[in-house]
């Protein structure tokens, strides 16, 4: 290859891995479909091998219908499956809002409680294998049990996990609610693994697991470690799905390590909470989604202006509006880029995987604290609340921090322009340092000024310190075989669907490029053009309007022939089907 992934992508499979099982489980509120999923995952896990979880559920606060899918191997994964290979119905309420998320086809296997609905039509009519199970009489003749569990215990006799892999799982997620609940839930298991016949989809057994440990977690999760190893000591929220899990997850950690976490009366009074303990000398950063980010506009400008350091994780959702909360799509890159008045020059981050969540979050709280400026990292709801088995990430040091002011004799520039254009930043209670600190404009000390000169000098100021930085070779993910003659361009959650793809049709001797971008703005736009020589383009991403595509063009990145590959949500790209359009795009260019 003539350039590799930069060091901090975590490490791939060249092609997509070798064994691969889709498992899907659905049922109304409350019939435990999440928790099957969960334990299902961490068993998987237990047993020696990887897998990613995605959850499916509606826009209600409480309650209703939800759906979990999983997808193991014996290699890191995080793609979505092309179908499912065994789904478990625990009952059918309103499965047809999954149905497109569940892929079935003829090679699916479908067991189904069958003391209460019937199979949908829709079901039926993909020609799966449909076998029925009595699981409320199974319940009945159990004092305690619940159906969830019976169906856990089929899963897993029908995947091939031994009862003292699941009895582990199951004992770590359901142990805090009592020994009695934990003995009744395996009792049920064992019960469950007897009522279905053994069937061709037992494929664990064959697989060679390892025994290296690796992590359970979500890239919510991912995010808040990666933001603790940057030195977070701050995190001001107003909770807005699907970003909470953040927040929820820091609130226990945090405290530990000297810091706190503050809920905010609305989505304003976060960003300006965060600017505060920023402006104090704390590390800090808010976690919301697109409407919440509409909210803090005003004040991330506050941020800029005074180039005070902050952190905004936006992790996106289906819009506009409420729009579909609970889903995925990348349509707020437009947002994270132009939302703001005036000229407002930021930095934005896309980590491309629940994997370099950790690292990516990490770097973006250190860019923040070294440019004293915004820095937005972008994510989305299936990467944010999806869960995913990967190996350890090691902890880094990107050596980033604030340039710190020292007492001085004479009036404290605050804004001094500086070689590097970024000035010696104070916090309240250093000796000699004190300036006027707000968000109009200014000179080199901080006094308020409407002068064109000083507003020229300024803005100058705070675009070069951005622009002019040395962001190393984390600002993308390249893999680009010699003599290639397409290379494709993606972002965020839509990377590990492409990458696969792309490995496969280059397996057969496509010879296709990939660039993954991190860095969108400040756009890289030099280290971009210099792989487009005489090459077809495509670029590829989650929305119906191809922002990227467009976004890229703007900044005369891509050439004005590029292709735009772009889908509307909430359905995410799988291999198979960039695999489809990657191979059109390239028959239609012979």
């Amino acid at each position: 290859m003539s350039d590799n992934a930069s060091s901090s992508s975590p490490p791939q499979a060249s092609i997509e891995p070798r064994n691969t099982l889709a498992v899907s489980i659905s049922g109304s509120g409350g019939t435990g479909a999440v928790t099957v999923g969960l334990i299902l995952l961490d068993a998987v896990a237990k047993a020696g091998f990887y897998g990613v979880m995605n959850r499916s559920f509606g826009p209600q606060i409480r309650g209703g219908e939800s759906a979990v899918m999983l997808h193991f191997s014996d290699r890191p994964i995080e793609t979505l499956a092309e179908f499912s290979h065994l789904h478990l119905a625990l009952d059918w309420l309103k499965f047809e809002r999954f149905h497109d998320e569940i892929p079935l086809t003829s090679d699916s296997l479908v067991i189904y409680d069958n003391s209460r609905e019937k199979p949908p039509g829709l079901v039926e009519n993909t020609g799966a294998t449909l076998i029925g199970v009595a699981l409320q009489e199974a319940v009945r003749n159990l004092k305690g049990s619940r159906i969830n569990m019976f169906a856990l215990g089929i899963l897993a006799q029908q995947i091939g996990l031994s009862l003292d892999t699941l009895e582990a799982a199951l004992r770590k997620t359901l142990g805090k609610k009592g020994d009695e609940v934990v003995q009744q839930s395996l009792e049920a298991v064992k019960i469950g693994t007897t009522l279905v016949a053994e069937t061709p989809y037992c494929r664990l057994p064959d697989w060679t697991p390892t025994d290296t440990p690796r992590w359970n977690i979500s890239g919510n999760e991912a995010c808040g470690l990666g933001a603790l190893r940057g030195g977070l000591k701050l995190a001001a929220a107003y909770p807005i799905t699907p970003a909470t899990d953040i927040v929820e997850y820091l609130a226990p950690r945090i405290e530990q390590l000297g810091g706190n976490v503050l809920i905010a009366e609305d989505e304003l009074a976060a960003m300006n909470m965060v600017i505060g303990g920023s402006f104090g000398g704390l590390p800090s950063m808010t976690a919301t989604s697109g409407p919440g980010f509409a909210l803090m506009t005003e004040a991330m400008g506050l941020a800029i202006a005074s180039e005070t350091p902050a952190l905004v994780v936006t992790v996106m959702r289906g819009g506009p509006s409420t729009g579909i909360p609970t889903k995925s799509e990348q349509t707020d890159l437009n947002q994270v880029l132009y939302a703001f008045h005036g000229e407002a020059p930021h930095v934005v981050v896309a980590p491309l995987n629940v994997q370099e969540m950790v690292p990516i979050s990490q770097w973006s709280l250190g860019l923040a604290e070294a440019l004293q400026t915004l820095v937005v990292e972008v994510t989305d709801q299936h990467l944010g609340q999806c869960r995913a088995i990967i190996d350890p990430v090691p902890p880094q040091d990107f050596g980033l921090q604030r340039k710190t002011a020292t007492p001085q004799e004479g009036a404290y520039r605050r804004y001094q322009l500086t070689e590097d254009a970024i000035s010696p930043i104070a916090w309240p209670g250093m000796p000699d340092t004190q300036y006027t600190a707000d968000g109009l404009e200014h000179t080199e000390v901080g006094v308020p000024s409407s002068m064109a000169s000083d507003h020229s000098e300024q803005l100058a100021k705070r675009a070069r310190k951005i622009a002019e930085f040395d962001y190393g070779d984390r600002w993308a993910s390249l893999d680009l075989p010699p003599k290639t003659k397409t290379v494709v361009i993606t972002w965020g959650s839509s990377y590990e669907a492409v990458r696969v793809a792309i490995d496969n049709l280059n397996a057969d001797g496509a010879n296709i490029g990939l660039i993954a971008l991190r860095l969108l703005m400040p756009l890289q736009t030099d280290a971009l053009q210099k792989h487009f020589k005489s090459k077809q383009v495509i670029v590829i991403e989650q929305n119906a309007s191809g922002q990227l595509y467009h976004y890229l063009l703007s900044q005369n990145a891509i050439p004005v022939k590029a292709v735009s590959i772009a889908e509307a949500g909430p359905i995410l790209f799988n291999p198979a089907r960039v695999e489809h359009h990657l191979t059109a795009c390239l028959e239609n260019n012979q």
